[in-house]
């Protein structure tokens, strides 16, 4: 069962964001019902907050719907499976965080179990999320990225608006063809297509997170079904 709660925008941040981030806040409650093109509903809500200074407290266990990653480059967020959402590592600032959420396609027909809108907030910035996963080699692993990642940009001046981002988040967009040799010795070959999250064929799945001044990245997961075919 996918547990879902309807939840605002929490930022919790450093003495030198804190005015500007508290400000952002206000504005962005003000407009959850007005028309900012999200699915109405419960729902999980996760904040990807970018920050100026790095983290020294530790963030793992339970933390809130929020993970801290730096306002400048590239972080790393481990994704495992589990029965609800929840953030398992907060503290992105070091170079990787930890997501728990649900298998999104347990059947495998393409069609997902929960849906993910997201909408970009703060005065201005950019961030990619490019999904990956290890293929488990002989004496290494390789590492598989889609191919289709999201990029989103926040325009100050406009409206933010919410957009779904199912497929860019939850599936891997392999090209071509590719054979590796598993860690058994076993000749393996990934046809080219779509492969959901925790597939079974790669290991290790993850986003990468690069910030170009993004403040918040807000990712609400509803219980509403997608095709990602």
């Amino acid at each position: 069962m996918i547990l879902l709660l309807s939840v605002g925008l929490t930022v919790s941040c450093s003495k030198d964001d804190s005015e500007e981030l508290t400000a952002i806040n206000a504005k962005s409650d003000r407009g959850l019902q007005q028309g900012n093109g999200a699915p109405s509903g419960a729902h999980y809500n996760l904040n990807i907050i970018g920050v100026s200074k790095e983290k020294t407290a530790s963030m793992t266990g339970n933390n809130g719907g929020r993970i801290f990653v730096p306002l400048e480059g590239r972080t790393k967020i481990m994704l495992t499976e589990g029965d609800d959402f929840q953030v398992v590592d907060a503290n992105g600032t070091d170079g990787e965080a930890e997501f728990r959420l649900p298998n999104p396609d347990p059947d495998g027909n393409g069609i997902t179990d929960y849906s993910i809108w997201v909408r970009p907030l703060g005065p201005g910035g950019s961030a990619t999320i490019t999904l990956c996963a290890d293929a488990d080699l002989t004496d290494a692993y390789y590492e598989v990225c889609t191919k289709d990642p999201l990029t989103v940009t926040r325009t100050k001046g406009s409206k933010p608006r919410f957009s779904d981002a199912t497929k860019q988040l939850l599936t891997i967009e392999v090209l071509a063809d590719f054979t590796f040799t598993d860690g058994d010795g076993n000749e393996v070959t990934v046809k080219a297509g779509r492969y959901t999250i925790f597939d079974e064929i790669f290991e290790d799945y993850f986003w990468y997170y690069d910030n170009d001044g993004l403040r918040i990245l807000q990712l609400r997961f509803y219980e509403m079904s997608s095709d990602i075919n």
